[in-house]
């Protein structure tokens, strides 16, 4: 904080030789695609794909940190923490400038508005050693600062002190937004907000970065809202560091803290929830993609849900809400007549898999826990907030739909009886809150991707 390094128009589907096919997209729906996902699958600090990926591990000096420390490329390492593999950033430091190694992983600069969302593991007390060192754990971005109160420097940072540090005497997490600053003397243009607890464990970060104002958000809650002159102006770079501010707390020998990162997921000029990312990060591993990047490649989206068709009359598809990032569910993973359909968080049970089976143009949708049931408007109704439950089909047209295409991967599903949409009621992010038929309206309520399942 203180002391820094230098749609109209869609498509219709049409259903033929056991295929949903879809035609192209109008350019004014498709959508651009710039996402950047780790799962964190290396192997070491020196694994290729690391610099292929364009990673740099810093090694050599520099602040910030205690003075004469080193950046040790070999404190960033990959176990598998929770059965899952994490990158694990270790420092160390024996109250000298000489026995301080701290550690530092980044990522090339070319991000700039969207939503940045990591699952980052803090940790109060060191592996090792004594406690009671100022120690810094961080997530953030940065634009370099080119010269004293440069107005193009930028930065966005999450930073927790387990310790303590900058007027703080116990656990502090820190969300501040950078217009410039000046070494020497020192010169601080920054915004922050404080959060005076512990954050020892697992947490969901998201910044989003929209309409000139940074968002933060720790598992959900609106921890920090900045803007005006702080907010950023130029592309930035995606960084973690694990360092010292000082000596003071330190006692005794060599103590060593850690940090750890489960994934990252970078959204460009899109501003969603942390839900959302974290459902997509789910989506990509059911599909066992562990890497995704197209940002400023101006590529397809690899949306894990597919480019848009065409669907298989035999594959079985998870179907997640574009605004909730939850999935279609079959309440309890029920199979009788009336089980509730209704949004859940993403969980690959047979609960959440469905078939798109051709019914002349249209398609019954079945569930995977018994395929003669499908997605049913109750009561044959017509009305808006109809609820949509499970119920055995008969061949009727409150049970069939038509897929609309909506383009970049996502769809919106029209009952064949009634021309409404199925939707998600208020645009709930809720788990547990059934699916309706309501008005077309073109919500993000009402659109769909499809991720194949095994």
């Amino acid at each position: 904080m203180f002391r820094k390094p230098a749609a109209s128009g869609a498509a219709i589907l049409l259903l033929a030789a056991g295929l949903v096919s879809v035609a192209a997209p109008l350019p004014a729906v498709a959508a651009s695609c710039s996402v950047l996902f780790d799962d964190f699958q290396y192997s070491s600090s020196a694994d290729p794909n690391l610099a292929a990926r364009h990673w740099t591990v810093r090694g050599g000096g520099g602040g910030p940190g205690i003075p004469g420390a080193s950046w040790l490329p070999s404190n960033v390492t990959f176990p598998v923490a929770d059965g899952q593999k994490v990158l694990q950033l270790s420092s160390y430091t024996d109250g000298t400038g000489g026995g301080t190694a701290q550690t530092e992983i980044y990522h090339q600069r070319k991000f700039f508005e969207g939503t940045y969302a990591s699952r980052v593991r803090f940790t109060d007390a060191p592996v090792a050693g004594n406690d009671g060192d100022r120690v810094v754990e961080t997530f953030f971005t940065i634009t370099p600062l080119a010269y004293a109160m440069d107005p193009s420097y930028g930065e966005i940072d999450f930073e927790y002190l387990a310790n303590g540090g900058w007027g703080e005497t116990g656990p502090a997490f820190f969300e501040t937004t950078w217009e410039t600053y000046q070494a020497e003397p020192w010169v601080a243009d920054n915004v922050h907000a404080v959060q005076r607890r512990s954050y020892d464990g697992w947490h969901d970060l998201v910044a989003q970065v929209s309409g000139g104002r940074v968002k933060y958000f720790i598992d959900g809650a609106l921890v920090a809202d900045h803007g005006d002159k702080y907010y950023p102006e130029t592309p930035m770079s995606i960084n973690y560091n694990l360092w010292f501010i000082d000596n003071s707390g330190h006692s005794g020998g060599r103590s060593t803290y850690i940090q750890q990162v489960d994934w990252l997921y970078f959204a460009g000029n899109e501003v969603i929830s942390g839900d959302v990312a974290r459902n997509r990060v789910n989506a990509y591993r059911g599909l066992g993609t562990t890497h995704v990047d197209t940002v400023g490649t101006g590529g397809s989206c690899p949306d894990p849900g597919g480019s848009g068709g065409p669907i298989s009359s035999t594959t079985w598809y998870g179907i997640v809400n574009k605004t909730s990032g939850k999935c279609v569910d079959a309440r309890a993973a029920g199979t009788a007549n009336g089980t509730a359909i209704q949004q859940y968080t993403c969980n690959n049970t047979n609960a959440q898999q469905y078939q798109f089976q051709p019914v002349g143009s249209n398609v019954r949708v079945n569930n995977r826990n018994n395929a003669a049931q499908v997605l049913d408007v109750s009561g044959v109704s017509a009305a808006d907030n109809a609820v949509v439950h499970l119920w055995a089909y008969g061949g009727g047209g409150n049970q069939q739909w038509t897929p609309v295409a909506e383009g970049g991967g996502y769809y919106h599903f029209v009952s064949v009886h009634s021309g409404k949409c199925l939707d998600v009621p208020n645009s709930s992010t809720a788990d547990s809150v059934q699916l309706v038929q309501f008005t077309c309206n073109g919500t993000g309520a009402q659109s769909f991707r499809l991720v194949a399942q095994p």
